[in-house]
């Protein structure tokens, strides 16, 4: 009996395990300034969101999205929402791939996913920039766009292989 109940928590657990990882990255903003790479930073909530909106939305769920941008807002100092707009965005993008997918492909995925966070930084920056005049690093942002763009081809592998061991113990 014990064993049933400790495997059914350890399911739980892994299929939850997308939205901790999101409320893990939203509440330490990490970046690798102490690593003296000036421009290296790349946003892995961007990659989660895309990701899990694109192939099983009910892992994270719009609202924990909404809530999980409040958090980023509060922890990076934006005004509230922006970051929750942002996060929306990219879900809608991602759920507009999923229904007028055929045969998912990853290279197409990939594509797509540069031009939906070209599409949600450039509103993002436009809205701080233009209502809250907040000043912005082009060179910063830049970087950050290339690196999530190509981290998000390894990142999709690996939570490919996450999903089939999903799907292998029927959750």
């Amino acid at each position: 009996m014990s064993s049933k109940f400790r495997n059914t928590i350890g399911n739980t657990f892994l299929l939850y395990l997308p939205l901790l990882l999101l409320f893990i990255s939203v509440f330490n903003e990490f970046d690798f300034n102490y690593l003296n790479y000036q421009y290296f930073s790349f946003n892995f909530p961007f990659i989660l969101i895309f990701y899990w909106s694109l192939k099983r939305i009910e892992t994270l769920g719009y609202g924990f999205i909404f809530i999980a941008g409040m958090f980023n807002d509060a922890v990076l100092g934006f005004p509230i929402g922006i970051s929750s707009l942002t996060y929306l965005i990219i879900c809608g993008f991602a759920a507009y791939l999923r229904n007028i997918t055929l045969r998912p492909s990853l290279a197409k995925d990939w594509l797509y996913f540069l031009f939906t966070i070209l599409v949600a930084n450039s509103i993002n920056y436009f809205l701080l920039v233009l209502f809250f005049s907040i000043e912005i690093n082009y060179y910063e942002i830049l970087g950050n766009i290339i690196f999530t763009f190509l981290l998000y081809y390894i990142f999709a592998y690996i939570f490919d292989i996450y999903r089939k061991i999903l799907l292998r113990i029927k959750i």
